[in-house]
C-alpha cells in the first residue's frame, strides 16, 4: 500500500495534480466508540490503473462537474497524459452540470478542449451507432448519490445497452455513494419503469456505481439480455460503513449534504402538489404548498440557475423548513423517512388533487401500492413492514456484486 502511494503522488506530481483536496470520511466500526479518520480516494484518482489501459485507444467519455482527479477534471488529466478523447457524453444537468432539472440538453463542443459534447438529456437518452463507431472504449465518471431515481445510474444503463450492442468496452471509474451505508424503499416494479428508474432495486440500494454497474450487468438487466465488456476501476479506503461528504454539489438542486440526506424522503413530494423548495435557496431542504395547512414556515417559488419552471412559481407556500436539521443526525437515521408524506397527505386541504395525475408519484417510488398505502391512512410503520420480503431479496442478489466491505 506504501509502494502504490508514493507511485500515485508521483503520477499526481507529473500531471500537475498535486494539489488535490483530501476529502475525509469517518469510518465506523460498530462494535467499537472509535473512530477513524481516513483518505478516500475515488477510482479516477488511481491513474497507475487505468492510463495504461487507456493508451493508444480513441476514447469517449461520460463525465460531468463532479469528474474530478483532485481539482482537475477528468478530461484535462487525460488530454494532460496523452490520452486520445474523441468526444464526450452529457447526462442531465449537462457537461458543466449547470443545466436546470429536466432541462433537455443540445449537442454542443466544449469551449476550452473543443471536444464535441452529445448530449444524452435531449433529443435522446442512449448513444447511436454513429455516436460509437470510432470509439474504442468509454470511460464514466460521474458522481452518484446512491438513490434510484437519481437519473445518473439511468444514464449509465443506457450506456451499457448501446456498447454491449456495438461491441464496444465501458470502463467506470468508481465513486464513493453518500449513501452507499443503508438500504431502504420499496422495490421497481416493471410496470413502473421509466427514466426515474429502470431496474428491480429499492429507493436506496447501498452500492457504489461500479457496485450498481456489475450487477446490472451480471443479472441480465439490461434491455435483451445484453452483456457489456465491464471494468470497474474501485475507490481505496472506502466501504460501506464510511460516511462520505461530497466535496461539491452533485446537481443544481442538491446543493449540501442535508439535501442528499433528505432527498430519498421527500422526492417522493415530486410526485404530487407539494414542493421541496425548487425554485429557493433551500432545495430539498423544506416542502410546502399553497393550500397545505401545516407549518409556520412561508415560501415563494421562483425561477432560478437549479430550476426554470419550479412548481408553484410564484405562489406563496405554507410548510416547513428543514434547513437547520443537522446533518449528523440525518446520516444517523439510515432509513426513509416516510412521516414527511404521510404528514402532508393528512394536512391537505383538497386531497383527491394531492397525487398528481400524471403517475409520476408511482414512477418515483416505482409502485402503485404506495400512494393506496398512504391514501388509506396506514401507519408508516405497516407500510416499511410491507417492503421487507422483497428488500430481504434484493440483499442476496447485492452481496453478489459487493466490491467493499458491507454494513451489515
Amino acid at each position: 500500500m506504501v509502494v502504490k502511494l508514493k507511485i500515485f503522488v508521483a503520477i499526481l506530481a507529473i500531471f500537475g495534480l498535486s494539489d488535490c483536496p483530501r476529502f475525509q470520511a469517518q469510518s465506523y466500526d460498530p462494535d467499537s466508540n472509535n473512530e477513524e479518520v481516513l483518505q478516500v480516494m475515488p477510482g479516477a484518482w488511481n491513474l497507475e490503473e487505468y492510463l495504461p489501459v487507456l493508451k493508444d485507444k480513441k476514447v469517449a467519455l461520460m463525465v460531468n462537474h463532479s469528474s474530478l482527479v483532485g481539482t482537475t477534471h477528468l478530461v484535462d488529466t487525460l488530454l494532460n497524459a496523452g490520452i486520445q478523447i474523441e468526444k464526450i457524453f452529457a447526462p442531465e444537468h449537462g457537461f458543466r452540470g449547470t443545466a436546470a432539472d429536466g432541462e433537455h440538453i443540445s449537442d454542443g463542443k466544449d469551449p476550452r478542449s473543443g471536444l464535441p459534447v452529445i448530449s444524452l438529456y435531449g433529443k435522446k437518452k442512449k448513444p447511436g451507432k454513429e455516436d460509437l463507431d470510432d470509439i474504442d472504449m468509454v470511460v464514466y465518471d460521474i458522481q452518484d448519490v446512491g438513490v434510484r431515481f437519481y437519473t445518473y445510474t439511468s444514464a449509465l444503463s443506457y450506456l451499457m445497452e448501446a456498447c454491449a450492442e456495438f461491441d464496444v468496452p465501458v470502463m467506470v471509474l468508481d465513486r464513493p455513494n453518500p449513501l452507499g451505508f443503508y438500504i431502504d424503499g420499496p422495490l421497481l416494479e416493471p410496470a413502473y419503469k421509466s427514466y426515474v428508474g429502470l431496474h428491480p432495486v429499492p429507493i436506496v440500494y447501498g452500492m457504489t456505481i461500479g457496485e450498481w454497474a456489475t450487477m446490472v450487468n451480471g443479472e441480465g438487466w439490461l434491455e435483451n439480455g445484453v452483456s457489456c465488456s465491464l471494468t470497474i476501476i474501485p475507490c481505496q479506503n472506502y466501504d460501506h460503513t464510511t460516511r462520505y461528504e461530497l466535496p461539491l454539489p452533485p446537481s443544481p438542486n442538491l446543493p449540501n449534504m442535508r439535501a442528499v440526506y433528505l432527498y430519498p424522503s421527500l422526492c417522493f413530494f415530486e410526485g404530487t402538489q407539494i414542493s421541496v423548495g425548487r425554485g429557493t435557496d433551500i432545495p430539498f431542504q423544506c416542502y410546502g404548498a399553497p393550500d397545505l395547512q401545516l407549518g409556520d414556515f412561508f415560501f415563494t417559488p421562483q425561477p432560478n440557475a437549479g430550476s426554470k419552471y419550479p412548481p408553484h412559481q410564484g405562489e406563496k407556500c405554507r410548510g416547513v423548513d428543514l434547513s437547520g436539521l443537522p446533518t449528523d443526525s440525518l446520516k444517523a437515521l439510515n432509513t426513509i423517512q416516510l412521516r414527511y408524506l404521510l404528514t402532508a397527505y393528512k394536512n391537505y386541504s383538497d386531497k383527491s388533487s394531492f397525487f398528481l395525475k400524471t403517475g409520476y408519484f408511482e414512477k418515483l417510488a416505482g409502485t402503485a401500492e404506495l400512494r393506496k398505502q398512504v391514501q388509506a391512512g396506514m401507519p408508516e410503520s405497516a407500510i416499511r413492514k410491507s417492503w421487507q420480503e422483497a428488500l430481504s431479496s434484493f440483499k442476496h442478489i447485492r452481496k453478489k456484486y459487493l466490491l467493499y466491505p458491507d454494513f451489515e
